[in-house]
């Protein structure tokens, strides 16, 4: 699967070393806490790097594997996590409507990439997009 570039860049991090990343990064970064996501911000890059608080997302950060990922070795989720992820932002209704949009093209390319994963679809998100 082709990857979209975007100036976004999601992490999940291991609970235990958030303190320790914020701490680094607040000499380079503008740091937002918000209740589920910590963001990071340079002046100096149009890059916005979010860091996943959500505890639901802790058990992606155990079955990495590395892949390259435009030109970089980095530890990357297995695709079946990447699809809950999105089907959570999708089904988070206080998420903005063009952001759930994005979520729900997001859950489609995967699906047209691996259609065996379909069945994992929650049935009203599998009508909207088979």
């Amino acid at each position: 699967m082709e990857p979209v570039v975007s100036l976004d860049l999601d992490l999940v991090v291991a609970t235990q070393a958030l303190d320790k990343i914020c701490k680094a990064a607040e000499k380079v970064f503008e740091i937002k806490i918000f209740p589920h996501s910590i963001n990071l911000k340079s002046p100096k890059s149009d890059l916005r790097i979010q860091l996943q608080t959500d505890a639901c997302y802790q058990a992606f950060v155990k079955s990495t594997s590395v892949s390259k990922v435009m030109g970089y070795d980095m530890k990357v989720a297995r695709i079946e996590h990447v699809l809950q992820g999105k089907v959570w932002a999708y089904c988070d209704l206080k998420r903005r409507k063009s952001k759930r949009q994005k979520d729900l093209a997001d859950i489609s390319r995967i699906i047209e990439s691996y259609p065996e994963l379909a069945g994992d679809l929650p049935e009203e998100i599998r009508q909207t997009i088979l």
